[in-house]
This record gives C-alpha cells, sequence and structure tokens, in this order.
C-alpha cells in the first residue's frame, strides 16, 4: 500500500467573504483525481473556517492555520484544539516558519502544540525547514533532524501527522528547491523517521513539499520518490491549485 499523495492548500492571512466563496467555487468545479488517489485539505484564515467547511465539497477537507499549546481559557486571541474539534475541523498546521520566525515559536513550543491538537483528536500538518543561512552553513539536516525530533517525541500514532518540508527561503520568493534537492531532505527526513522511530513509520508516513510550489513545478517534484505531496501557498489561492492537486496522477500511474 503505497503513501496516499496529499495536498494542502495554506491561504494564509488572505481573503475576504466574496474572494473565499469564489475560490471555493473554483474548487468545486474542479476536476481532480479521486479520494483513494489524492488527499486534499485546505486551510483558510479562522475567521473563514466555517463558511469553508460548510460550502466545500465532501471530498476535500479542512485545516487551520495554528492552534493554541493547550487547554483554552485566558488566552486572548488564541484558538483551541477544543474549538476546533467542536467545529469539525479534522487538520490543523503547526510549526509553519512564519510562525517560527515572526512569533518566536520554538521546536519545544511546537512539539508541545502537536501534542496538544493530537490529543484532542486533531490531526496534524507538522511543518519543518531550513533558513537560507542554515543551508549555506551546510547545516540543512541539524536543523530540520531537531525540529523533527521535537515532533516525534509527542506522536504515537503517526497516521494522524503529515510532515511538511518547507525551505524557509523557498517561501513565497519564487526560488524552489529543485527536485533534487527536495528529494535529497525527503530522503533523509525518512531515513531519520527509520533510524528513530520505526521502519513502518518511515515508510507510511507522508513526507510532502512547500516552497514556492506551482502548476508549472509540481509535476517534477511529484514524481521525485520521496515527495508525498505538497502543502501550498500563493498558488492555492488561484486556479492552478487544480493542476497541483492532478499532479497526484503522477504517483498512481508510478
Amino acid at each position: 500500500m503505497g503513501r496516499k499523495f496529499f495536498v494542502g492548500g495554506n491561504w494564509k492571512c488572505n481573503g475576504t467573504t466574496e474572494e473565499v466563496k469564489k475560490i471555493v467555487n473554483t474548487l468545486n468545479e474542479g476536476k481532480v483525481p479521486s479520494q483513494d488517489v489524492v488527499e486534499v485539505v485546505i486551510s483558510p484564515p479562522f475567521v473563514f473556517l466555517p463558511l469553508v467547511k460548510g460550502l466545500l465539497r465532501p471530498d476535500f477537507h479542512v485545516a487551520a492555520q495554528n492552534c493554541w499549546v493547550k487547554k483554552g481559557g485566558a488566552f486572548t486571541g488564541e484558538v483551541s484544539a477544543e474549538m476546533l474539534a467542536n467545529l469539525g475541523i479534522p487538520w490543523v498546521i503547526l510549526g509553519h516558519s512564519e510562525r517560527r520566525l515572526l512569533l518566536g515559536e520554538s521546536n519545544e513550543f511546537v512539539g508541545d502544540k502537536v501534542a496538544y491538537a493530537l490529543s484532542q483528536g486533531i490531526r496534524v500538518i507538522a511543518c519543518v525547514g531550513e533558513t537560507l543561512q542554515q543551508r549555506e552553513a551546510g547545516s540543512t539536516m541539524n536543523v530540520v533532524a531537531a525540529q523533527t525530533k521535537a515532533i516525534a517525541e509527542h506522536v504515537s500514532n503517526w497516521n494522524d501527522v503529515v510532515v511538511a518540508y518547507e525551505p524557509v527561503w523557498a517561501i513565497g520568493t519564487g526560488k524552489v528547491a529543485t527536485p533534487t534537492q527536495a528529494q535529497e531532505v525527503h530522503f533523509e527526513l525518512r531515513k531519520w523517521l527509520e533510524k528513530n522511530v520505526s521502519p513502518q513509520v518511515a515508510a507510511s508516513t507522508r513526507i510532502i513539499y512547500g516552497g514556492s510550489v506551482s502548476g508549472a513545478n509540481c509535476k517534477e517534484l511529484a514524481a521525485q520518490p520521496d515527495v508525498d505531496g505538497f502543502l501550498v501557498g500563493g498558488a492555492s489561492l488561484k486556479p492552478e491549485f487544480i493542476d497541483i492537486i492532478k499532479s497526484a496522477e503522477l504517483k498512481k500511474n508510478a
């Protein structure tokens, strides 16, 4: 049983009610491979989660872009995993580099968030990735391994986790890791899981790529043996997102 291709659309802090309705309409009309070939998860801003969930085609799911590290309470501005569960939101993105870098979320904090979300029945898209400075210093795998370790310590069922490798230097910059660069890190990440978790987890866990993925480059990236899908930023707001979902066919035919 191969790893099912996974495509996430991270809308980040974008959209108005009208724009959201238009994007969802485009998604609903898109001709994409069936659910046994690809799993599609859309992640709008918190305020649009109920709207998108209510309008979105049933074979696509929704994810939150973040959640709080423990039970809700006196944490102004935060959204708890319990709230997401109450709304029927099955997925959450945690550890995105924008939160790590802009808001100072540490590896340990991200690990604790992952633990709490999983404890509340929310599945996790866990993000890891290095900065340009770290890549140029040759420390990509050290950085990514440390980030993954902080997450792995809290995971008992890896069916509930997708790992997203997003080189920070490629996010929103138009620079994309070459297929070879992406495959290299995905291969090393899988090797890390094999050594530090188990061969079964390494073989079955989906490792997806994020960082300026587009309709133009998705097929070449999807053809890499250890790339199991994408976490898409800007392009997930555009019709080309359908083409990115369709790249799953490459894996089915491989």
